[in-house]
């Protein structure tokens, strides 16, 4: 945690908030999404499998659903890993990467449903590589200028011309939507965005 977003950081716990593996689901690539209610839940998993828990208040502990479950496994069709959610016009956006993140294959797909909680029903690839511009491009976030009303996601990929595995560049791109709200394959770019003020 920290005072600024831009640091400096310091470990909440002084441990893992979730040191285990749980409906298969490897303890890595949190994201935690804020619900229209004020509920924070945290979206993980790698390894294929993603689950949900609530957070507490404090954001030191998990606790249980009203079911009286902890973990809530969410795994769309085809998912390995980082997970993100947002809500747009009513609408529970459900993101995550697909393939693997050193290869070719390596993409992001989404769904839409009207609960956090699912059922996420696989829509589309919206983001992929482009042989002309990058390779491996995914584990993304989204963000959103109310002000202006667009949406940009923000994601790694590699170079066309790198092979190395580490070799990963963060980039920039708007989001567009269509009239039924479904999103619109992203076009990658060397340009970017331009600047949109918050």
């Amino acid at each position: 945690v920290a005072d600024n977003p831009a640091g400096p950081f310091k470990d909440l716990l002084g441990k893992p908030l979730i040191g285990e593996i749980v409906n298969g689901a490897q303890p890595i690539d949190q994201y935690v999404f804020k619900d229209k209610d004020g509920t924070h839940y945290m979206y993980y998993g790698g390894w294929r499998h993603c689950n949900v828990v609530k957070l507490a208040d404090d954001f030191r502990s998990i606790v249980p659903f009203p079911d009286g479950e902890m973990y809530k496994e969410v795994t769309p069709e085809n998912y390995v890993e980082g997970p993100f959610m947002f809500i747009r016009e009513g609408k529970y956006y459900f993101m995550w990467s697909e393939g693997g993140w050193t290869g070719p294959d390596y993409k992001v797909a989404y769904a839409i449903a009207d609960s956090p909680f699912g059922p996420f029903v696989r829509k589309d690839v919206i983001l992929q590589q482009d042989d002309k511009v990058a390779r491996g491009a995914g584990h993304h976030s989204v963000v959103h200028n109310p002000r202006s009303g667009k949406y940009y996601i923000i994601y790694h990929r590699r170079p066309i011309d790198s092979n190395k595995r580490d070799n990963r560049v963060t980039c920039i791109e708007e989001l567009h939507f269509d009239a039924e709200g479904n999103i619109l394959p992203v076009v990658m770019t060397h340009e970017g965005v331009r600047k949109d003020r918050l």
